[in-house]
């Protein structure tokens, strides 16, 4: 039964504009959702990506725990592979004693962008591959729940301030390959329907909870799934505006092409120039996402959550316009606040 709304925001940069400008979007779109109700807000990490403003997450999460009054702040997620757990759990543990009960770390193992930029970020090291995530996950959650073993060789080093809790930790995924994980280590589980085109199912989030090892600092599974939506009078309206990131991610995924985003009647124009195998992918993305109206959009959630056996869902929306992004987002809340169950 869906209960929360919640919101990711991979701070997109609108309407033509200098990149910088996607940040200050982010902050002028989290203080709306603030007040429209919804639980939490997460923002996200890419490294040299066009079309997108947000290298740092934590920073981020930061600034809009600081000019909002209610929602919880967070991340989806920190890309783990690039940093030192220690470090990752300082910085939440400050973001924690700040804004005590209202951050989240969501962490994942994707690179948020390109070989060169991952090889710069580890620089003058070589990068760590994703083999060593689940060590650096059990370390990072052992660090902020002061439960290293008493032979770890890092066991007498303190994290400051040791007087602030533990934020909520969570785990991203986009298939069943860290559910597990997450539920052995006891965090919070975000499954990403948006990301890709392929078949996930319940039993992912129900391989989570069978796995759940309950912590101090949470006792009992939470999960969620992140859908990519965006309202409109009608449905045509909405693939119209869904246009734009539908064709950004065909280049990004099948030909590692990163552009900005292009308006709607470009990436239109652009698609009949693409080859029939990317149209279809262009066409099976389009489908992924939730698109029409707004109840129409929220009876969907509320279908996915019941599917799903999750009590929130969060919602990604990537527009080239500010206007209809922040619209989605306002007229989502409306309508679930009217049809809560």
């Amino acid at each position: 039964m869906l209960k929360r709304i919640s919101v990711l925001d991979q701070s997109p940069i609108h309407d033509g504009k200098g990149e910088s400008s996607g940040l200050h979007d982010t902050l002028a779109l989290a203080k709306v959702c603030d007040q429209a109700g919804y639980h939490r807000y997460w923002c996200a990490e890419h490294h040299a990506t066009p079309g997108y403003a947000s290298p740092c997450p934590e920073m981020m999460a930061a600034h809009v725990a600081c000019h909002t009054e209610h929602i919880k702040a967070g991340t989806g997620g920190i890309m783990l592979t690039h940093y030192s757990p220690f470090k990752v759990a300082e910085t939440f543990r400050v973001l924690e004693a700040l804004h005590p009960g209202r951050i989240d770390l969501g962490i994942g193992r994707a690179p948020g962008g390109n070989g060169y930029a991952h090889a710069a970020l580890a620089a003058p090291r070589q990068p760590l591959s994703a083999e060593y995530y689940p060590e650096q996950s059990a370390e990072l959650v052992a660090y902020l729940r002061g439960t290293l073993p008493a032979k770890h060789p890092f066991k007498k080093v303190n994290i400051e301030p040791n007087n602030a809790g533990c934020p909520d930790i969570w785990m991203l995924g986009s298939s069943g390959g860290s559910s597990v994980l997450a539920g052995q280590l006891g965090t919070g589980f975000a499954l990403a329907l948006f990301i890709g085109t392929h078949e996930r199912n319940s039993a992912i989030i129900s391989g989570y909870k069978r796995a759940f090892v309950p912590s101090e600092s949470m006792n009992k599974p939470e999960a969620l799934i992140a859908v990519a939506a965006i309202t409109a009078d009608t449905a045509e309206e909405a693939k119209f505006i869904a246009a734009s990131h539908v064709y950004w991610k065909v280049q990004a995924f099948r030909h590692g092409v990163r552009e900005p985003l292009h308006p709607p009647e470009k990436a239109l124009a652009l698609k009949k120039q693409l080859s029939l195998a990317d149209q279809a992918y262009f066409d099976e993305t389009m489908n992924t996402y939730l698109l029409g109206n707004a109840d129409d959009c929220v009876t969907q959630m509320n279908e996915l959550a019941d599917d799903f056996g999750v009590e929130e869902v969060m919602i990604v929306n990537v527009t080239y316009g500010f206007e209809p992004r922040q619209r989605t987002y306002m007229e989502l809340a409306d309508s679930f606040n009217r049809t809560k169950r």
